[in-house]
């Protein structure tokens, strides 16, 4: 009977640290793919993750700063185009076209932008990235908390990937409350994008393909 209650207990123990083995694991492994702006090696499109919009169509800091970031990269001739994927499913909530406006203020010009609408988890973007347009290198561009995970997803669909982190941007910080949150949400977020990586699952919504304009090519 004792026997039992500690293989029992041994294995609700494994399972509580499976998660955080896996953060653990893709932060250190995908650690050395992670570059700063100026030092990043060049790769045909920067692939842009979406965070908050507010209600007014303003972008959250989050995201102002990788839009930013991916403006940067451009500017200094390490990508020759923004891939900016999130999501877009309603003319009232629009990730990418608030990124793209941002964009524009800061510089880029718009023929240096694709927009991908169905963006909805970062494992769709990667996924999309590969399948739908075609992209086979790439810079991606979020905060640092998120880069090992968009990494380790990327590299695993097959695109050559490094990546920068956007909190240069923000030399003073993203409030305390954000930072929690998000970097508990990465512990389960890693374990389902192992998950979709072993099953190779579709994207949640692959008829947003063609919306908006969007394109299938074998090479953005």
């Amino acid at each position: 009977m004792r026997g039992a209650l500690r293989v029992g207990l041994v294995a609700v123990l494994l399972v509580m640290a499976a998660p955080l083995v896996l953060r653990a694991y893709s932060a250190l492994r995908y650690h050395w793919q992670t570059y700063s702006a100026e030092e990043v090696p060049p790769r045909r499109a920067a692939l842009i993750f979406g965070a908050r919009v507010y209600p007014s169509g303003r972008p959250s800091a989050m995201l102002a700063d990788r839009v930013a970031t991916g403006a940067d990269l451009y500017h200094a001739g390490k990508v020759e185009m923004l891939i900016m994927t999130g999501d877009g499913r309603t003319t009232d909530y629009n990730e990418p076209e608030a990124m793209r406006r941002y964009a524009i203020e800061l510089g880029v010009p718009a023929e240096a932008i694709v927009l991908d609408y169905a963006g909805l988890r970062t494992y769709d973007s990667c996924y999309r990235a590969r399948e739908v347009f075609g992209v086979t290198d790439a810079i991606a561009v979020t905060q640092n908390f998120h880069l090992d995970r968009v990494l380790m997803t990327c590299d695993s669909l097959g695109i050559d990937v490094v990546g920068v982190a956007a909190d240069y941007q923000r030399p003073w910080g993203y409030s305390r409350y954000s930072l929690t949150y998000s970097r508990l949400r990465e512990i389960p977020a890693t374990v389902g994008a192992v998950l979709d990586l072993l099953t190779r699952t579709l994207p949640a919504d692959e008829t947003l393909s063609f919306m908006h304009g969007v394109r299938r090519s074998t090479g953005v």
